[in-house]
C-alpha cells in the first residue's frame, strides 16, 4: 500500500522548519496551516473485502466522486469541483459476471452507507451525453445520489488500511471530497480525500508514521505553488519525504502543465430559485463581474463559460425547450445553447413512475460584451417539477444541488495533461470535451451554508378524513373513470341498437 500526503500552504501563510520534523519513525506536523490532500493506493488483492474485490473483479473501471454539501475553498493544484452528492461512473467489463450492475450498488452501500437508492444499471443509472462529436468518451453508465453523510472512513480504517497506518488516522469524515478509483488495467484501488483548510483553527498538528511493513510506503510533501512561466502550467515548489526512509526532508521545485485552474477568489456565483417556486422553477445562476472576465488562458485558446447541472429525478428541463435556436428565448436567459443532456427527460412522468437517479445538463452560458460586465449577471434555467407522492403536509422538500460553473479552453496541440502528479479526471463533466481542454473553476459563493437549494414542493394534501383526502380524490378518480366508462359502453350500446334497428326497417321495406 502507498499513501501520498500533501500539504499545500497558501502563499499568505508563513513556514517554519520547526513546523516540520522528520525522525526514522515518523514526521511530526505542527500547527500547519495548508490544504491537504491524502491519497491512498492499493492492490486489489490487498483489500480485506472478498464481496468488494469479487464486484471489482467484474469491472474494467469504476469512478467515485463524493463532495460535502457545506462551503469549502479549493487551491491549485487541486482545482476541480463536482455537485454535492454522491457521483459515480462505470464501465463494466465485456463478459463479466455483474452484467446487470446489482454488485455496483452493493459496493455502493457498502462502502458509503445503507441509504444509497440503487438497483442497477438499467432502472438507476443512466448513460452519458453525447450531443457532439467532438466529445470524448466517458464512463458507459452514470449514478447520482444525495448523501449528506457517508461511513467511508469507517470502511477505510476496516478493509483498506487494518487499522493502521496514515491512512487510518486521516479524519476521513471531515473531509471535503473523497474520490474512489478502480481500473481492470492496474488492478489498483485509488482513495483520495481532500481537505480544504485544517479541522482545528491552529491548524494540522499531527504525527506521521513509517509504515509497519517493507512494502509499504509514506510519502510527504510539504508545497506551495508559485506563478509559473506557461499560462497553462503550474509551478510548485516546497519539501518532500519519505517517511522512514529519508533522514530529512529533500527541497524540490517543478512545474507541469495542468487540467484545472482556479480563478481569482472574487470570481463567484450564486445560485437560487426566485419564491414562489411552484410546479415550474426557474434556477437562477448569478455571476459576478470577476467571474465574467475571460480567464488568462495562452492567448491562441478559445474559451467559453458552461454550466453542469446534477438534477435529482423530481425535477428536470424541457430539452426541446432548452436545445432551441431562437435568439429571443436564448438571449432573455443569457444562454448559449444547451450542449448535451442524459438520464430521466420525459415530460410527463410522475417521480414514482422514473426508475432512474435524475439527469445531466451542460449548458454554455452566454456572457456580456466586452466593458460592458454589468455588478451582477444573472443566468436563469427554465425546470419541471415532477409530481410527488402525497404528505400530511401538502408539501415535499426537494434538494436541489448547485451546478459546477467553468471555464472550458481548448489547449495548443502540444500540452501533455497526463504529466500531472496532480490530476483530477472522470468527472462527469470534465469527459464532455478534448483530452488537451484546460478548466477555470468559478467559485461558488460561501455566503450560504449548503450548496444545496431546498425547494417545497406542493403535492395532495394526505388526510385520514375530508373531502380532499387522498383517499376520497383516489376513489372519486376510480369511480369516475368507472362511469366514464360504463357512459361509453352504453352510448355504443345504443349506436348498435339503433343500426340494428334501421336494418330491420329496411328488410321489411324491401319485402
Amino acid at each position: 500500500m502507498k499513501t501520498r500526503i500533501t500539504y499545500l500552504q497558501p502563499p499568505s501563510s508563513p513556514f517554519t522548519s520547526t513546523q516540520a520534523t522528520l525522525t526514522p519513525s515518523s514526521l511530526k506536523i505542527s500547527d500547519l496551516d495548508a490544504a491537504k490532500e491524502v491519497r491512498v493506493t492499493i492492490d486489489l488483492s490487498e483489500v480485506d473485502d472478498d464481496e468488494v474485490r469479487s464486484i471489482l473483479t467484474n469491472l474494467h473501471e469504476v469512478h467515485i466522486r463524493w463532495a460535502r454539501e457545506q462551503p469549502y475553498g479549493i487551491v491549485s493544484p487541486f482545482g476541480s469541483r463536482v455537485s454535492a452528492g454522491l457521483g459515480v461512473g462505470v464501465s463494466p467489463l465485456q463478459g463479466g459476471d455483474d452484467g446487470d450492475g446489482e454488485g455496483v450498488c452493493r459496493l455502493l452501500r457498502r462502502m458509503f452507507g445503507t441509504g444509497i437508492e440503487c438497483a442497477n444499471y438499467t432502472d438507476s443509472f443512466t448513460s452519458p451525453p453525447v450531443v457532439s462529436t467532438r466529445f470524448a468518451s466517458t464512463s458507459t453508465y452514470q449514478f447520482h445520489s444525495s448523501l449528506p453523510e457517508h461511513n467511508l472512513g469507517e470502511y477505510i480504517v476496516k478493509n483498506i488500511c487494518r487499522e493502521e497506518g496514515a491512512a487510518c488516522a486521516a479524519e476521513w469524515g471531515a473531509a471535503d471530497s473523497i474520490d474512489v478509483d478502480y481500473d481492470a488495467v492496474s488492478r489498483a484501488l485509488v482513495v483520495s480525500g481532500y481537505w480544504g483548510q485544517p479541522v482545528t483553527p491552529e491548524g494540522w498538528t499531527e504525527e506521521i508514521r513509517a509504515p509497519g511493513r517493507d512494502r509499504d510506503r509514506v510519502e510527504v510533501g510539504l508545497l506551495g505553488t508559485e506563478k509559473a512561466v506557461e499560462a497553462e502550467d503550474i509551478k510548485v515548489g516546497g519539501l518532500l519525504g519519505v517517511v522512514g526512509v529519508d533522514k530529512e526532508l529533500k527541497p524540490t521545485l517543478f512545474s507541469f502543465p495542468s487540467r484545472h485552474h482556479v480563478l481569482p477568489r472574487e470570481a463567484t456565483f450564486d445560485v437560487s430559485f426566485p419564491r414562489p417556486t411552484g410546479t415550474h422553477p426557474t434556477m437562477t445562476i448569478s455571476l459576478s463581474p470577476a467571474a465574467l472576465e475571460y480567464p488568462a488562458a495562452p492567448e491562441d485558446t478559445t474559451c467559453a463559460l458552461h454550466a453542469y447541472l446534477t438534477l435529482p429525478s423530481y425535477i428536470f428541463g424541457d430539452k426541446y425547450q432548452l436545445s432551441t435556436d431562437d435568439p429571443l428565448f436564448l438571449e432573455s436567459h443569457h444562454l448559449v445553447a444547451l450542449r448535451a443532456v442524459s438520464g430521466a427527460t420525459d415530460l410527463e412522468a410522475p417521480d414514482w413512475f422514473v426508475p432512474h437517479w435524475g439527469s445531466n445538463w451542460l449548458l454554455e452560458l452566454a456572457t456580456p460584451s466586452a466593458g460592458q460586465v454589468p455588478e451582477e449577471w444573472n443566468v436563469t434555467v427554465p425546470l419541471h417539477l415532477r409530481y410527488l407522492r402525497p404528505s400530511e403536509s401538502g408539501y415535499r422538500s426537494a434538494g436541489v444541488p448547485w451546478p459546477v460553473v467553468f471555464w472550458a479552453c481548448t489547449a495548443e496541440e502540444g500540452t501533455k495533461m497526463g504529466t500531472n502528479p496532480f490530476d483530477r479526471v472522470n468527472l462527469g463533466w470534465d469527459g464532455m470535451f478534448g483530452p488537451r481542454t484546460m478548466f477555470y473553476q468559478v467559485h461558488p459563493s460561501g455566503e450560504k451554508t449548503r450548496h444545496v437549494e431546498d425547494l417545497n414542493v406542493p403535492v395532495l394534501r394526505l388526510e385520514e378524513r375530508g373531502f380532499f383526502s387522498s383517499k376520497t380524490v383516489e376513489l372519486g378518480t376510480m369511480a369516475a373513470i368507472v362511469l366514464g366508462l360504463l357512459w361509453v359502453l352504453w352510448k355504443l350500446g345504443s349506436v348498435a341498437r339503433s343500426s340494428g334497428q334501421k336494418k330491420s326497417d329496411k328488410e321489411k321495406k324491401s319485402q
